[in-house]
């Protein structure tokens, strides 16, 4: 009788939570968002209503900006392309194997997390320009990598990787060696236990590293004005062209270019996370 009476109140009893209630919660989450990305995000599109639609099309299509727009998400999509391969390629050494020096090249990955974009690109132009250590050797062969078009794509390549190698490695360490041994055992080669094994369990990683990787590259700024030459219509920026508008006072055209390339970022996520959930949903049938 004691145990039933000391049960049923404690039944009823509702059981302490550490965080407030989901009301309490949920408005401060929707204040905080709003303050940090809603409001900054609305005052960009309601400065460029200032400018009429022709305005604006002029604005976001002149032969200048087109050719940044080509400009960087060409090269933002190569770099990150080039990321997936040698970032899954790196995560897999890292987790796959024991060597020398295993812990300092896994520290090493995340240097382009720490270090300024501005740093990275004056090392990068010491290297690869004529006159230095790696251009020096290569440019009796006629090969450039500085001040030109190839400058912007390895910016973007040393910027992004880190995005890949951390997103595909947890999910590399969880993947259950099990199976593997299983298809081994069942005769499979290794690209057949890597196509039908292991791709698909890192699959939605690799698109998320490479949809960061490449997200990153689009607003990348730093490292890129001082490897690139910032010629105009050959290795001008599309974030170069917004600050030379801004420079220029024109801030309402600034801001169209602004929302143009936060349109095709956000176009580029939607497409990228339909791809995750397609594959996930592979994944599922499939087991």
């Amino acid at each position: 009788m004691q145990a039933a009476f000391v049960s049923g109140p404690l039944a009823k009893r509702t059981p302490k939570r550490v965080l407030p209630g989901f009301n309490i919660t949920l408005g401060f989450t929707l204040f905080y968002l709003s303050v940090i990305v809603l409001i900054p995000l609305s005052a960009l599109f309601f400065k460029t209503f200032t400018l009429t639609w022709e305005q604006f099309v002029s604005a976001v299509s002149s032969p200048r900006v087109v050719a940044s727009y080509q400009l960087t998400f060409g090269a933002s999509f190569l770099a990150a392309l080039v990321n997936a391969v040698f970032g899954l390629l790196l995560a897999w050494v890292l987790v796959r194997y024991e060597f020398p020096g295993k812990k300092l090249i896994d520290a090493l990955v995340d240097l382009p997390f720490a270090l300024p974009t501005a740093v990275a690109g004056i090392s990068l132009t010491a290297l690869l320009a004529s006159n230095g250590w790696i251009g020096s050797l290569l440019e009796p062969y006629g090969i450039a990598l500085a001040f030109n078009r190839n400058g912007v794509v390895i910016a973007l390549i040393f910027i992004g990787l880190p995005f890949v190698v951390r997103t595909v490695q947890p999910v590399l360490e969880d993947a259950e060696k099990e199976l593997e041994e299983a298809a081994a055992c069942l005769g499979a080669s290794r690209w057949q236990t890597f196509r039908h094994v292991i791709f698909p369990t890192i699959a939605p990683a690799l698109l998320t590293g490479f949809a960061m990787a490449f997200a990153r590259a689009i607003g990348e700024y730093g490292s890129v004005i001082f490897i690139a030459g910032n010629m105009p219509m050959v290795s001008e920026i599309t974030p170069l062209i917004i600050i030379g508008k801004l420079e220029q006072y024109d801030y309402a055209g600034a801001t169209a270019v602004a929302v143009v390339m936060l349109g095709f970022s956000f176009v580029m996520l939607l497409v990228i996370n339909a791809l995750q959930s397609w594959q996930r949903q592979r994944a599922g049938a499939s087991s």
